[in-house]
């Protein structure tokens, strides 16, 4: 007989939040830390904390693996990373995207429709 799922409490509100507490809830690895990712990139461009943040969540396996369908939790940090446009993001970025695999530094191109990660401006996911 399987045991069911541990109850799931109420979700954390991420806007109270500080970014160390987002930080860790996505390295936590729990059943939000979609969401602390998220919250993370919304607080881009202006929270240099976050944008620091996100350039190391991106580079974790932990969110290089973390799939839904084909795009990875890395990606989305990557995209909010290039949306936030400030220097030091678009440097993380570029940084995380060079240790993707090469078929996925190719996916995510073609998802962003760039021809490679200097030219890619993406909206935040």
């Amino acid at each position: 007989m399987t045991q069911p799922d541990p109850e799931i409490g109420p979700a954390p509100e991420t806007a109270r939040m500080t970014t160390t507490e987002l930080d860790a809830l996505v390295r936590a690895g729990g059943p939000y830390r979609g969401k602390a990712v998220f919250a993370l990139i919304d607080r881009t461009p202006g929270d240099a904390g976050a944008i620091e943040a996100l350039g190391q969540l991106a580079r974790l396996p932990l969110l290089r693996n973390d799939r839904v369908h084909l795009v990875t939790l890395a990606w989305a940090a990557i995209i909010g990373l290039l949306a936030a446009e400030t220097p030091r993001s678009r440097a993380l970025a570029y940084a995380a995207f060079a240790e993707l695999p090469d078929s996925e530094q190719e996916d995510l191109l073609r998802s962003m429709k760039a021809p490679n990660i200097e030219q890619a401006h993406p909206e935040k996911p």
